[in-house]
């Protein structure tokens, strides 16, 4: 049977990034699950698509905006499930049968990862229990928690939505009823913590979601977050 996954990762200047990924997803080639990688890049400058090219995977290429790159990805696919994960976010030891087990018993859901940060101390403990938290309650999950979902689903609710930001939040509310934590762990980067603060970062964090539920629109909190 042709393994049932592809790994989508959209890329802008991610080439620190990508090998630690690779890395983590290598028992998942192992075990036969991925059948193919699909990097989806916006225009990197760093090496980013050489560095994909080396690592056998599919490179796509189009204008930068994480949701367009994301459907640009998963159109690429040629399997039933992808997984899309940013490539600073990496599943830890177990993923692979946290995978499975859902694609065995949740066809009819997406799944989502516990986040972690890759620091130490109780500020990353605690904003990451505030996602997994806010995940769990809400049903939001972000970006960053990686999303395993069917191809078929993913049509049943319009495809990914082409936001320049907050893609993940209006795909997780289009998502509503269908999403489910998996029983594993996503280890993702803290350098845009540890640059501006844990606290200031959190509070813009949720202020950027408070807007866009207030109805500001995805492109103009793009150029609000990038300043």
């Amino acid at each position: 049977m042709p393994a049932p996954l592809t790994i989508v990762i959209p890329t802008l200047n991610a080439a620190e990034s990508l090998p630690g990924c690779a890395a983590a997803l290598m028992p998942g080639l192992q075990a036969g699950l991925i059948r193919r990688l699909v990097v989806s890049d916006g225009g990197s400058q760093d090496g980013t698509t050489r560095m994909a090219e080396s690592m056998g995977a599919q490179l796509v290429q189009g204008p930068a905006g994480r949701g367009a790159q994301i459907a640009r990805g998963v159109a690429a696919a040629d399997s039933p499930w992808v997984l899309i994960l940013h490539a600073d976010s990496w599943p830890g030891d177990g993923w692979v049968g946290a995978v499975e087990t859902h694609l065995a018993r949740h066809g009819d859901s997406a799944g989502w990862f516990r986040l972690a940060f890759r620091a130490t101390g109780a500020a990353p403990r605690f904003v990451a229990g505030w996602a997994n938290l806010r995940s769990r309650l809400f049903s939001l999950p972000y970006g960053d928690q990686g999303l395993l979902i069917s191809r078929e689903l993913l049509a049943q609710v319009g495809g990914v939505p082409d936001l320049p930001l907050m893609e993940d939040v209006a795909l997780a509310r289009a998502l509503r009823g269908h999403l489910r934590p998996l029983e594993g762990v996503i280890y993702t980067g803290a350098g845009r913590y540890l640059t501006g603060g844990w606290l200031r970062r959190g509070a813009r964090n949720l202020w950027t979601l408070a807007r866009y539920f207030a109805g500001v629109s995805p492109e103009r909190l793009a150029r609000d977050y990038r300043r």
